[in-house]
């Protein structure tokens, strides 16, 4: 009879546990709750706004195609079926903008109504859109790239492209040096109408509308950071090409930039010289003035975000791998935003304003892979900070509570 019980138990079929729903980090003492329920689900890009324009969704990415989350409920629904890009959230409208099959689409989350922009050129990517919602911004090569240019890292949002390839650095440096043609383009929302802006042989990558000036569109030269002059803005009349920030000493790099949430500064990080010394720095469109906090080695992150008031920064951390070579930067971080005292040295508007990030960790990331990079945000009510993460072993989306549990 032993025997047979030992063999009827080796026969049932074996349930893995659930993933950990919320817990309270021990090293940390913050609570982090895991919001998504499927394995390879993923909050977007830090500078993708994932939110709906009343605060009360976040839309996220799964295996099956994009889903909604009720912040409040936890309760989710799928909004688009099947392998598609997402773009972004309106803050407008409850539309979640996507391209699929050579076109965009928006789907409004709440109703489900669905409607087809317009066809996409040739080639043709959408990376944004505008405050108002009437045009979406975008770039097409109007060449065929080889199989060897063709790295973009606004590949399609679906599970296995979230990781970075081991050879990114090699594709990126082979899709630099290939000079391409390219342009970028808007497309009106309202007649599909597409208009080219701009024209360059640059890599033009990483688009991303203010938030609020509906004609202002932020742009980067893509590729290895040390050989690009990267941040950028433009109007949409094709006016105004504007560069963000002027190397002053060999290896300097910036990059991963992003607007806040008055759409008056462009923050990115910044490195003098790169891998030596961390800022976060900002660049106010309206006047000129530029702030930079500093950060310390293991408190660098590869994204940054912010909240509205700009006196709370989140960040998400760096394996040794990446290029500040931390020895402990594995780590969701909170920054606070300390300016340095002016003790009656000369202001002059060309001087940059000092300031230095206090940090506090949020979350260990000791057990996370950064080859898939969390990039974090703050939630609409700036209580939690939004992150994806491998930590639990599949890919879900998380947040880690500001204030502490205990």
């Amino acid at each position: 009879m032993r025997e047979l019980a030992i063999a009827l138990l080796a026969a049932l079929p074996v349930v893995a546990a659930e993933p950990s729903k919320s817990w309270i980090d021990p090293d940390t003492g913050h609570r982090i709750i895991r919001l998504t329920e499927e394995p390879g689900s993923a909050s977007l890009y830090f500078n993708q706004n994932g939110y709906t324009a009343d605060g009360k969704e976040m839309v996220y990415t799964t295996p099956a195609g994009i889903s909604a989350l009720n912040l409040k409920t936890l309760a989710a629904h799928p909004v688009v079926t099947g392998r598609v890009r997402v773009v972004v959230t309106g803050r407008k409208s409850q539309n979640v903008y996507y391209t699929r099959d050579g076109a965009v689409f928006a789907t409004d989350v709440d109703t489900l109504k669905t409607r087809e922009i317009a066809k996409l050129p040739p080639r043709g990517t959408i990376s944004t859109v505008n405050a108002d919602e009437t045009l979406l911004a975008g770039t097409y090569t109007e060449v065929e790239p080889t199989a060897a240019q063709a790295y973009n890292r606004n590949a399609p949002q679906a599970p296995q492209g979230l990781e970075q390839p081991e050879n990114k650095g090699q594709m990126m440096e082979r899709r630099l040096a290939a000079r391409i043609p390219m342009a970028l383009f808007t497309i009106d929302t309202r007649t599909g109408e597409m208009k080219v802006l701009h024209r360059a042989t640059d890599w033009l990558n990483h688009l991303e509308f203010s938030p609020s000036d509906p004609t202002l569109l932020m742009f980067c030269h893509e590729g290895p950071w040390h050989k690009v002059d990267r941040i950028w803005t433009i109007r949409t009349d094709g006016s105004h090409l504007t560069k963000v920030h002027n190397r002053t000493m060999e290896m300097e790099i910036f990059g991963h930039e992003f607007w806040s949430h008055d759409g008056k500064t462009i923050w990115y990080d910044l490195q003098t010289p790169r891998g030596e010394v961390f800022w976060l720095a900002g660049y106010n469109v309206e006047t000129g003035a530029r702030t930079w906090y500093h950060l310390e080695r293991d408190e660098w992150s590869i994204h940054f975000n912010v909240t509205r008031d700009a006196k709370l920064f989140c960040g998400d951390g760096g394996d040794p791998g990446q290029v500040a070579h931390a020895k402990n930067g594995q780590w969701i971080y909170l920054y606070r935003a300390e300016p340095v005292v002016n003790r009656g040295s000369l202001e002059s508007a060309a001087l940059v304003i000092p300031g230095v990030f206090r940090a506090e960790k949020l979350v260990n990331m000791a057990k996370h892979n950064y080859r898939l990079e969390p990039n974090v945000s703050f939630s609409p009510d700036e209580k939690w900070v939004v992150f994806r993460s491998n930590l639990l072993g599949s890919t879900y989306a998380f947040a880690v509570e500001v204030e502490k549990a205990r």
